[in-house]
């Protein structure tokens, strides 16, 4: 085989035994550096492979009394502007997306692809959602709490249990809080990545209304381009009233 075909080879996944064998045999050196190239990713995926499995620790506990457990998590209590969105995921032993982590260590092309995978994969998913309005009516906390309730409330399967990023869902089922819960648990890791998403997609399309704010850039958050546009044309109908500096407007 030529080099650039071992190449192409070894790219394709685990090599056998035998095939290894082979090729460790090869004295060339472009063979040589394919090989420990090969190695250091299959050890890398081993890794990232336990690291998937370690993260089932929670869901088993339920999983080996028979109870579904849906993972809760939240994003958008930090913006300017848009709602605070909440997703709810219930997933089972069949869940095999290693890529699923906090949302926060993927970059956004990747929780786009993992969107849809996890969509399907899942047993199910809901997504719950406070306005602008609600969170200024009520405070970020609680409309973060009740969007949290909404989504929980809006799976097609009941869950016997609650995993949670930290909060506590106002919902009369048993819940385990997980500080940094998207990083201990595929469920919560999973509902981390399908928030984002649909929130990031939303302020996208808030975008295209109120194109001077670049919401698809920012999601809402205060950067210096959402500021100056701030303080140019004033605030729009979806940025909360009672965070700074958009409650200036209003004294």
């Amino acid at each position: 085989m030529t080099i650039g075909e071992i190449k192409k080879f070894l790219s394709k996944g685990p090599v056998n035994p035998e095939d290894l064998s082979i090729l460790e045999n090869d004295t060339r050196v472009g063979v040589q550096k394919l090989l420990l190239s090969y190695h250091n990713r299959q050890q890398k995926l081993a890794k990232k492979k336990a690291a998937f499995i370690k993260r089932f620790a929670y869901e088993k506990t339920f999983w080996a009394k028979n109870e579904t457990v849906a993972g809760v998590d939240e994003v958008g209590r930090g913006p300017l502007a848009g709602p605070v969105v909440t997703a709810a995921v219930i997933i089972d032993d069949n869940f095999d997306l290693t890529d699923v982590n906090d949302s926060k260590k993927l970059s956004a092309k990747r929780r786009q692809e993992l969107f849809p995978l996890i969509l399907k994969e899942a047993v199910s998913v809901a997504i719950g959602l406070k306005s602008p309005q609600v969170i200024d009516e009520i405070n970020i906390y609680e409309a973060d709490r009740l969007a949290m309730a909404e989504a929980v409330k809006n799976l097609d399967v009941k869950p016997d249990a609650l995993l949670v990023d930290a909060m506590q869902v106002p919902v009369q089922l048993p819940q385990v809080r997980l500080i940094k819960g998207d990083a201990k648990s595929n469920s919560i890791a999973a509902a981390s990545i399908v928030a984002k998403v649909f929130r990031d997609n939303l302020m996208a399309d808030y975008a295209k209304i109120y194109p001077e704010y670049h919401f698809d850039e920012n999601a809402g958050y205060g950067t210096q381009a959402h500021l100056q546009a701030l303080a140019k044309y004033g605030p729009t109908p979806t940025h909360r009233k009672t965070f700074a500096p958009v409650n200036s407007f209003y004294k």
